[in-house]
């Protein structure tokens, strides 16, 4: 999913002057009479990012996209840098401890 920003074509930290000579220009080259969806995407971009206001609104306010496949991937590696294998993960996952050994683990005297 693009940003506003990526689809008026400027930088994150362009002037409103900016802002509006991109948007201008892409208006001028897609008219709403030729591709009405399109255009209709550049001007919501535009409307989120007009102004300082309006850019500062959407940053506060707007989740930036997450890469789940990314997240996923980093999660699956251990600190060897070896790849996790689904069986091993939901292993993991449906691994419960009960009470006996978790008294166990803290009842071991502590080596000096």
């Amino acid at each position: 999913m693009q940003t506003p920003y990526e689809i008026l074509g400027v930088v994150n930290d362009a002037s409103d002057n900016e802002i509006k000579r991109a948007y201008l220009q892409l208006v001028k080259n897609n008219p709403p009479d030729r591709d009405q969806e399109n255009f209709q995407r550049i001007h919501e971009a535009y409307t989120l990012i007009k102004d300082h206001k309006s850019r500062v609104s959407h940053g506060l306010f707007t989740l930036p996209a997450a890469n789940f496949n990314a997240v996923l991937d980093e999660a699956m590696q251990t600190e060897q840098g070896t790849a996790l294998n689904i069986e091993s993960f939901n292993k993991i996952l449906t691994v419960s401890a009960d009470e006996t050994s978790l008294l166990n683990i803290f009842a071991r005297p502590e080596k000096k």
